[in-house]
């Protein structure tokens, strides 16, 4: 894994979110109510947790979302300043709440339900008002906790100026094939790739799309095609404890090598790096690593 002495410049366009993680002896069924040992709270959202992720890797990020005008919104807002991200393309909405996710967890299993709230008032205009920023970036992130309509806008754009773009599809919507087209890489979870093309075998896709769809799993394997051969992309000793955010980080991971003119492999072996130091502490952001811990 080399790193160059340029700065990339990544604009992450997405969702943000303030999440309640309970911890129970069991991941409750339907219609069954089980008493939490814990709660705690940590930053979220798809599109915060990549911002904060490639900025800790050493990136200029600008951060394009939308908050609510309350408490949370501000906190969230303070974090990412903290975190040197920019926010001056961040919006606060009065007509809704900032964003939330549930979590209820258990043993390395857990339900999650989103509640999108302001993230869904970001709109087109905001994206295109950092349309400056786009002519100069080195690589545009997207995921799919805002509109299709915003992706699709963002994508476009991105690829207007020649810019590299990856989407993580999650939560997994089908994706048209003009996306798919635009689109430079994406991240996707094993258990969502027919949700995303159809009922197409895993094969056929990661053939047809080769070093194009990365597929991942929740023990932190990677699967694609390079051209070539199947490649499979495990570290053994790697053991995901905290199962959050480890999408968010593998794409990070493999965004920020991507940046720095690694080759496919490397970029996916960082990512799956980035992603294993994650899932070694509670909380999507957490545990993102820093451009420290890997160069001295």
């Amino acid at each position: 894994m080399n790193f160059s002495s340029e700065q990339p410049k990544i604009i992450v366009v997405g969702s943000s979110s303030i999440d309640l993680v309970l911890e129970t002896e069991k991941v409750p069924g339907s219609n069954e109510t089980v008493i939490a040992s814990q709660s705690e709270s940590f930053f979220g959202g798809k599109g915060a947790n990549q911002a904060v992720g490639a900025a800790r890797l050493g990136a200029s990020v600008y951060f394009i979302g939308c908050v609510g005008q309350d408490p949370i919104g501000q906190q969230i807002m303070r974090n990412m300043v903290d975190e040197n991200v920019n926010v001056s393309f961040v919006y606060e909405t009065e007509h809704d709440a900032s964003g939330t996710a549930y979590v209820t967890t258990s043993q390395g299993n857990s339900a999650i339900v989103v509640v999108p709230a302001a993230n869904n008032y970001l709109s087109t205009d905001h994206v295109e008002s950092a349309d400056r920023d786009f002519q100069t970036a080195d690589l545009i992130l997207v995921q799919l906790e805002v509109s299709m309509e915003v992706v699709e806008f963002t994508i476009n754009k991105a690829k207007k100026y020649g810019k590299k773009v990856g989407l993580y599809a999650s939560p997994a919507q089908r994706l048209s094939d003009e996306i798919v087209e635009n689109l430079d890489f994406i991240v996707v979870k094993s258990n969502e790739l027919h949700i995303l093309f159809g009922e197409d075998q895993r094969e056929e896709i990661l053939k047809k799309y080769f070093n194009k769809v990365f597929v991942r799993d929740d023990i932190n394997s990677t699967v694609y095609f390079d051209g070539t051969e199947m490649k499979y992309c495990r570290n053994e000793k790697d053991k995901a404890i905290y199962k959050m955010g480890m999408g968010d980080a593998f794409t990070v991971g493999f965004s920020i090598a991507l940046c720095h003119n690694n080759d496919i492999d490397d970029c996916v072996k960082f990512g799956n790096e980035v992603s294993a130091r994650v899932s070694a502490r509670k909380g999507s952001q957490t545990g993102l690593p820093r451009l420290s811990d890997f160069v001295s």
